[in-house]
C-alpha cells in the first residue's frame, strides 16, 4: 500500500510492501489500531508515555495555552509565562542543587545541546583544546551529528562520511576503558563524557555494579564534564526518583532529558545545567550563542506541567519502582525458552527480552502483533519493554504470558 509517508528506521520497501501499522487511539496501558484491534503497548510509544495514553487533562491544558499564548520566542530576554514556571519547578527536583534549565525540542536536541555547550563552557573559562566528547559502545545518544557520532552503534552512522572528529567511543561496562583513553590522548584535549544509565536504543543493558560512580570519578579527578543522558531514564523510568542521577547520586555537570518531560504529548526536552557550567555564561558577557525556535514552546511547557502534576498525584515515581519489581518478576522466566538468549530486568520500568537468533527480531514484531502485544526489537536482536507508568501488575503477568505465547 503506497504512501506518502517516511517512517524512520525503516525498511520503506517492506514498508510499502505490507502497509503501516495505523495506531488509532490510546488509553492507559492499550493502544487500538486503525481496524479497531487492543494491543498491550510494551514500549510506552517510543519510551515516552509515563503517565499513559489518553489523558484528557493534559490535552485540555495544552487547549487553554495555545488559547492564550501558543508561542512566542526563548531568545534574549523573551520568555512564555509558563515556560518561566516550568523552569523553575524542573530546578527544584534537579539533582544538582542551583541548576539551569535550557529547553529543546526533543531528545536530540537535547544531546546536541550539551555536546555544543560542553566545548563551549571549556572555551569559556580558558581551556579551548578540551574538544573531545567522549560515548560508549552500543549507546545511542538521538540522531543530530553530535549524537550520530557519539553513540556506539557504528550501522547508524554508515554512509555518512565522518559526522563529527572529535568523538570517541568507549567500552560500555569498563570503567577502566575511560581511564585509557584519557592517558591515550589526555584529558586536556577532552571536554566531556556521556553516559546514559541504562542503555536504551542499543539494547536496553543495565549498568555493571558500581559502574556509573566509577566513571562519575573518573571525570572528577580528570577535570571532564558528566553528562548523564536521562531522555530515556528521566521522569520516573528509573523507579522510585525523577532521575538516575538522583538514584546513584551523580552529580552531573550536564542533563539531557525530554520523552517523560511531557509523556510524550507534545515535544519537548530540557537541559539541565549544573552551577558550575553555568556560571561563566550567568555572569555576563559571555554568550551561548545556541537556542530553537520552539525550545520553551508554551504548550508544550502547558502540557509538562499537566504531566508533572499527573506524576506527582498519582505517586507515579513510586508505581515506576513496583514495575521494576514485577518486570522482573514475569518477564525473568522467559530465559527459559529456546528462542531467548537472556532478560535484562531488575532496574527501573524497563527490560530487555533478548532473542538467541537476532534476526528474528523483526519478525517477531509482528507475532507479538498477532498476539495483542505492540513492541519493539532495540539493539541486536531485543525486545524494547518499557510500559507505562500505570501498567498493573496483572497486565505485566498478561503481557508476559503474551511474549510467552508468540515465541511458542
Amino acid at each position: 500500500m503506497a504512501s506518502a509517508l517516511w517512517h524512520g528506521f525503516a525498511d520503506m520497501g517492506s514498508v510499502e510492501a505490507n502497509g503501516p501499522f495505523e495506531v488509532a487511539r490510546g488509553e492507559g496501558a492499550h493502544i487500538w489500531d486503525s481496524a479497531g484491534n487492543r494491543y498491550l503497548d510494551a514500549t510506552g510509544g517510543l519510551w515516552f508515555a509515563n503517565v499513559g495514553h489518553g489523558r484528557t487533562e493534559i490535552a485540555d491544558a495544552v487547549a487553554k495555552q495555545l488559547g492564550t499564548l501558543a508561542h512566542y520566542s526563548n531568545f534574549g530576554d523573551f520568555a512564555p509565562e509558563v515556560t518561566v514556571r516550568l523552569a523553575e519547578r524542573l530546578a527544584d527536583i534537579a539533582p544538582v542543587a542551583g541548576s539551569k534549565v535550557f529547553f529543546t525540542s526533543g531528545g536530540s536536541d537535547s544531546v546536541d545541546t550539551a555536546a555544543k555547550l560542553a566545548r563551549r563552557y571549556w572555551h569559556a573559562v580558558g581551556a579551548p583544546s578540551k574538544k573531545i566528547v567522549v560515548g560508549r559502545e552500543k549507546a545511542y545518544h538521538g540522531m543530530h551529528v553530535a549524537g550520530t557520532a557519539l553513540a556506539g552503534i557504528p550501522v547508524n552512522r554508515e554512509g555518512y562520511g565522518e559526522l563529527m572528529s572529535d568523538a570517541a567511543t568507549v567500552a560500555w561496562d569498563d570503567a577502566k576503558d575511560l581511564t585509557r583513553l584519557i592517558e591515550s590522548i589526555g584529558a586536556e584535549n577532552i571536554a566531556a563524557f556521556f553516559c546514559e544509565p541504562i542503555i536504551g536504543a542499543g539494547g536496553i543493558y543495565l549498568p555493571p555494579d558500581g559502574y556509573l560512580a566509577e566513571v562519575r570519578e573518573i571525570c572528577r579527578d580528570n577535570d571532564i564534564l558528566f553528562v548523564v543522558d536521562e531522555v530515556v531514564t528521566g521522569f520516573g523510568r528509573i523507579g522510585g526518583e525523577w532521575f538516575a542521577s538522583s538514584r546513584f547520586d551523580l552529580a552531573p555537570d550536564l542533563m539531557t532529558t525530554a520523552k517523560g518531560l511531557t509523556s510524550g504529548y507534545v515535544p519537548m526536552g530540557a537541559v539541565f545545567v549544573a552551577p558550575r557550567v553555568a556560571e561563566p555564561f550567568f555572569a555576563g558577557g559571555t554568550w551561548f550563542r545556541h537556542g530553537y525556535t520552539y525550545g520553551g514552546h508554551a504548550g508544550a511547557a502547558a502540557a509538562a506541567m499537566a504531566n508533572l502534576d499527573i506524576l506527582e498525584r498519582e505517586n507515579l515515581l513510586a508505581e515506576s519502582k513496583r514495575l521494576e519489581a514485577s518486570l522482573d518478576r514475569w518477564l525473568s522466566p522467559l530465559a527459559d525458552h529456546p528462542r531467548v538468549a537472556e532478560v535484562r530486568s531488575g532496574l527501573g520500568a524497563v527490560a530487555a527480552v533478548q532473542l538467541a537468533d537476532p534476526t528474528e527480531a523483526l519478525p517477531f514484531v509482528g507475532e507479538l502483533r498477532a498476539h495483542g502485544v505492540s513492541g519493539r526489537a532495540a539493539g541486536q536482536g531485543a525486545m524494547q519493554i518499557s510500559p507505562s507508568f500505570v501498567m498493573t501488575d496483572e497486565q505485566v503477568q498478561e503481557l508476559a504470558e503474551r511474549i510467552a505465547a508468540a515465541l511458542g
